[in-house]
């Protein structure tokens, strides 16, 4: 399997990485399997946290390769934001994972500027950093999140985090434009290593597995971890990987014009729809995007793929975030108007009309019902 340098650590990693969060729902046998035959392919990245069944994920690779430590980097993560509670989250991380240090300590989850300062504060998590490096107990700190990049993106403009993990995949791109368009080329030049994650969109292209991991791949990041919970997963990530070229423009640009799971509703960000009197239906689709990642179109599609919507929509619990953006807007939506002139100005067929009184209904709690 191909590998890459983690930014400025000296890391080497395969460019696929095992995520332990699915090793929760994975008897102690089969994960021991499946860590296991991970490492005798060629795998070199598993990363887990303290959160993950409480403990369960981090015990559980322990149990099966803490024998073979020296063949892994090794990552958890903690959600603690004083130096004390991150001190004894990773004490008992590596009582877990049966080891005397991690290669890299998460800050993880950090969503708002409010929360990503907290770390660094006089007290902070951050001091808890310093004194576990010092002690040999972890050789670098990363910070990691899911969703509009807020936090983790002042996290990275204001303090030198080594490593930077969060979701990359041809669906959000343009729910969260801000991870490719900013923070990603701002750890490229900081020297920051950049590990992705949920190139499936927590699962929701799971018809297009391959395109959806040479996408998130294509990108210049280090390794895509991947929640590998049985074995035809493995099977397949590792024939996928083996064969991986990566995208060409070309095929980038047809993807976002023909994804199924982007469609005839999802935005495109292309600027195209402008009115001429300065009002953007891009914003509101943007915060659409963050209230639930523009995947209820108000059709009723078929009962698999309507009850993923539902689990899925507000999996990174932004949408009252969403709403108080658009309180403030300047522009918005008014349901009495006729804007269907634009969709012809969509060049992915949607109707702009429609849609903006979709975004309107959802982000004015109810005030206008479509």
């Amino acid at each position: 399997m191909q590998r890459r340098m983690l930014g400025n650590t000296g890391l080497e990693l395969s460019i696929i990485g095992l995520g332990g969060f699915h090793l929760v729902e994975v008897p102690r046998k089969e994960a021991s399997f499946l860590l296991n035959s991970y490492l005798d392919r060629g795998g070199n990245y598993i990363e887990t946290a303290a959160m993950y069944g409480d403990g369960i994920s981090e015990k559980k690779i322990g149990e099966a390769v803490s024998s073979r430590r020296e063949e892994y980097v090794l990552a958890t993560k903690t959600t603690q934001r004083t130096r004390q509670g991150a001190i004894e989250s990773l004490e008992c991380s590596l009582r877990n994972l049966k080891t005397d240090h991690v290669d890299i300590f998460f800050m993880h989850e950090p969503q708002t500027v409010e929360e990503a300062s907290k770390i660094l504060a006089p007290g902070g998590a951050m001091e808890a950093v310093e004194e576990v490096k010092k002690a040999g107990k972890a050789r670098f700190v990363g910070v990691s999140g899911h969703g509009r990049p807020a936090g983790i993106l002042y996290s990275i403009q204001n303090h030198h985090y080594d490593v930077l993990m969060t979701g990359f995949n041809y669906y959000d791109r343009f729910n969260y434009p801000q991870i490719e368009g900013e923070l990603l080329p701002l750890c490229r030049q900081k020297g920051t290593g950049v590990l992705g994650m949920k190139a499936l969109a927590d699962g929701y292209l799971f018809n297009n597995t391959e395109a959806a991991i040479r996408y998130t791949l294509s990108l210049p990041i280090a390794s895509l971890v991947l929640g590998i919970n049985n074995r035809d997963y493995l099977e397949k990530d590792f024939e996928i990987a083996e064969r991986f070229v990566p995208m060409s423009d070309d095929e980038r640009e047809q993807l976002s014009l023909r994804a199924p799971e982007l469609g005839s509703y999802v935005c495109r960000l292309c600027e195209k729809c402008l009115d001429g009197k300065g009002f953007k239906p891009w914003e509101i689709f943007l915060l659409e995007g963050l209230y639930d990642r523009q995947m209820d179109s108000f059709h009723v599609p078929d009962p698999a793929l309507y009850a993923l919507q539902e689990r899925l929509k507000f999996w990174f619990d932004q949408k009252e975030w969403a709403r108080r953006e658009y309180k403030k807007l300047g522009r918005k939506v008014d349901p009495e108007r006729d804007y269907s002139k634009l969709n012809a100005l969509c060049p992915f067929g949607i109707d702009i009309d429609r849609k903006l009184k979709i975004a309107h209904s959802k982000l004015s709690e109810k005030e206008f019902i479509f």
